[in-house]
C-alpha cells in the first residue's frame, strides 16, 4: 500500500489504503491472495469436469479481514465511474464482498435467493428496493457468466435496472463476451493473465506453468461471440397445478387451481345485449367453462341485483367472471371508473382488462381498488383484430410491465406469446380471443384461430370462445365440445 515497505511475498496484513487504488496495491493485492491459497497451482478437477491447472477458490477470503476489504477496494475502485443506486452479489461467495463493498460506501444492498422458498414472502430478491432503480451486479470469479445471468433476470423481473457487472476476476474464457451479448458491461479487477504475469515476476509460478495456464484459457473458450445465435427455445410446458404454486396474484392462482379442477381452459365471451341473454349463457355453459367474460356497458340493464344473480352462477358452476371493460386512461380516473359508478365492476368481477397506453399509472391506480378484494389484471399484449397496433416492440413494453408487476397482473390477453422476445413467468397467464374450431375471420376484421393453434404453437392457456358458442343453437353443448378440443390441446403442449 502506499508508505508501506515490505517484502509483498511475506503474510502481512494488507492496510486500508488512503486515497486512489495503486498499481502496486493491485500487485499486493494478487500476492496476498497468492499467500492466503486463494490462488493455487497443480491439477484440479473442476465442475465442468475439466482438468485446470490453477484453482481459483475465494471463499477463503471471509477469513482474512485485510483482504476481504482491499478486495471490496479494488472492486469499487473498477466502478468508479459508474452510475448506479443499489448493489446485489452473486450467491454466495460474492455476498461478503458485496456486503463489504456496501458498509464501505453506504450503498444499499441487496440480496438474491438462490432458493426462494414456498412460505413467507416467496421473493427471490430480498431488500429495500423500487422499481427502476440501477443494480450494480457484484461477482467474485466470472467463467461463462452463467451465474451473473442468473442473478440478473430475477433482478430485471422485479422492474430494476441492470447493466454493469463489477467482479474481482475474469478467467478471460469468454464471461465478457457473453456478458455484452446481453447488454451488460463487465468490469474486473484482474484477468488471469494480470494474475499469472505478476506471480511471474516474483518467481512465484515457473514459466511451464504460466504456459499451460495461458494454454488451457485458450482451449476451453465458453462463448464464441462471432458464432450465431441459437433460435430461442421455449421452456418446457408446466401443468397449471404447478404453476398455480408460482403465481404471485391470487386470482392468477385460484384460475390455475379452478382449470386443473375442472379440466378446462374455456373462458365464454358472453358478448350479448340483454341480461337475460348472458344469464342464459352462464347457466347452459357454466359447468364447461373456466371463465365467464362479461361486456356490462352494453347490457341493457344493470344493477346489484343482476351482478348477485351472476355471482350465484359463478358460485354453482364453479367459474371465473371477468369483465371485458379494456381501460385505458390515467390511474387517477381508472379507480373511479373500476370502482365506482353504476356498473363497480370491482364488485361483482374477478378480473378485468388495460391498455398500457397511458403507461403503468393505470396499474396503480387499478391495484389500489382491485388490489384488496383479491382481484386480477390481465395486460391486453396483443389484440385479434385485422391491422391491429399492440404488436412488436409494443407488446414487449407490456410484458415487461406485468412481469414487474406481478402482485396484481395476473397475465395478458394476447395472440402468440411463444413468439416474443420476453419470456415470461410461468405464474402469468395467457388467455387468447377469437378462436373456433375452424380458422378463418369475418366482415369486421376479426380473425379466428384454432384451439390447437391457440394453444400449441401460439402458446397460449386459455382460449376465448365467443360467437362459436353464443350463437349456436345449444350453448351447452357447444361450449362442452370446445372444452374438449382446448383441454385436448393443452394436454398435447405438456408432451411437447
Amino acid at each position: 500500500m502506499p508508505g508501506i515497505d515490505r517484502d509483498v511475498g511475506t503474510a502481512a496484513a494488507l492496510k486500508p489504503s488512503e486515497g486512489s487504488v495503486s498499481e502496486k496495491d493491485f500487485e499486493e493485492l494478487v500476492l496476498r491472495l497468492h499467500e492466503i491459497q486463494a490462488v493455487k497451482f497443480g491439477s484440479f478437477k473442476l465442475k465442468s469436469g475439466l482438468m485446470s491447472p490453477i484453482y481459483i477458490d475465494l471463499r477463503v477470503i471471509v477469513s482474512y479481514p485485510d483482504v476481504l476489504r482491499r478486495v471490496a477496494e479494488v472492486m469499487w475502485h473498477q466502478v468508479s465511474g459508474v452510475e448506479f443506486e443499489l448493489m446485489c452479489g452473486v450467491p454466495y461467495t460474492a455476498l461478503p464482498i458485496a456486503t463489504c463493498m456496501s458498509l464501505l460506501h453506504s450503498t444499499p444492498m441487496l440480496m438474491r435467493r438462490k432458493e426462494v422458498k414456498d412460505y413467507g414472502t416467496k421473493k427471490a430478491i430480498e431488500g429495500a428496493f423500487q422499481k427502476g432503480q440501477s443494480c450494480l451486479i457484484v461477482e467474485d470469479l466470472v467463467t461463462s457468466g452463467a451465474s451473473v445471468m442468473e442473478t440478473v433476470e430475477p433482478l430485471e423481473h422485479e422492474g430494476l435496472k441492470v447493466a454493469d457487472v463489477v467482479v474481482l476476476i475474469d478467467r478471460e474464457q469468454g464471461g465478457a463476451a457473453r456478458m455484452a451479448s446481453n447488454g451488460l458491461r463487465l468490469h474486473s479487477a484482474f484477468t488471469l493473465s494480470f494474475i499469472i504475469g505478476v506471480l511471474r515476476r516474483h518467481d512465484l509460478v515457473s514459466e511451464q506453468v504460466a504456459a499451460d495456464v495461458k494454454a488451457f484459457i485458450a482451449g476451453n473458450q465458453t462463448f464464441d461471440a462471432s458464432a450465431p445465435k441459437p433460435a430461442a427455445t421455449r421452456p418446457k410446458r408446466i401443468p397449471f397445478e404447478e404453476r398455480a404454486q408460482l403465481a404471485q396474484n391470487a386470482c392468477g392462482k385460484r384460475l390455475f387451481e379452478l382449470m386443473a379442477r375442472k379440466r378446462s381452459n374455456l373462458a365464454v365471451a358472453a358478448d350479448v345485449g340483454t341480461v337475460q341473454e348472458v344469464l342464459r349463457i352462464a347457466e347452459a355453459a357454466g359447468p364447461h367453462i373456466a371463465v365467464l367474460k362479461t361486456h356490462v356497458d352494453i347490457f341493457d340493464e344493470w344493477n346489484s341485483g343482476i351482478a348477485a344473480q351472476l355471482r350465484k352462477l359463478a358460485e354453482e358452476h364453479d367459474f371465473m367472471i371477468f369483465e371485458d371493460r379494456k381501460f385505458a386512461d390515467i390511474g387517477n380516473t381508472v379507480v373511479s371508473q373500476y370502482g365506482g359508478g353504476i356498473y363497480r365492476i370491482a364488485d361483482w368481477s374477478d378480473m378485468t382488462n388495460a391498455h398500457l397506453v397511458p403507461g403503468t399509472g393505470i396499474i396503480d391506480g387499478l391495484k389500489t381498488v382491485g388490489g384488496p378484494k383479491g382481484c386480477g389484471l390481465l395486460l391486453l399484449a396483443e389484440m385479434s383484430s385485422k391491422g391491429a397496433l399492440a404488436t412488436g416492440a409494443y407488446t414487449e413494453k407490456v410484458a415487461e410491465a406485468a412481469v414487474a408487476n406481478q402482485d396484481f397482473v395476473m397475465g395478458f390477453i394476447c395472440q402468440t406469446p411463444a413468439k416474443w422476445s420476453t419470456q415470461c413467468p410461468p405464474g402469468l397467464i395467457h388467455m387468447t380471443p377469437g378462436v373456433q374450431l375452424a380458422s378463418g375471420g369475418d366482415a369486421l376484421g376479426q380473425q379466428y384461430n384454432t384451439p390447437e393453434h391457440v394453444i400449441g404453437s401460439g402458446g397460449s392457456d386459455v382460449i376465448i370462445v365467443g360467437r362459436g358458442i353464443i350463437k349456436a343453437q345449444d350453448p351447452g353443448a357447444a361450449a362442452a365440445e370446445y372444452k374438449e378440443a382446448g383441454w385436448a390441446a393443452y394436454q398435447l403442449a405438456l408432451q411437447s
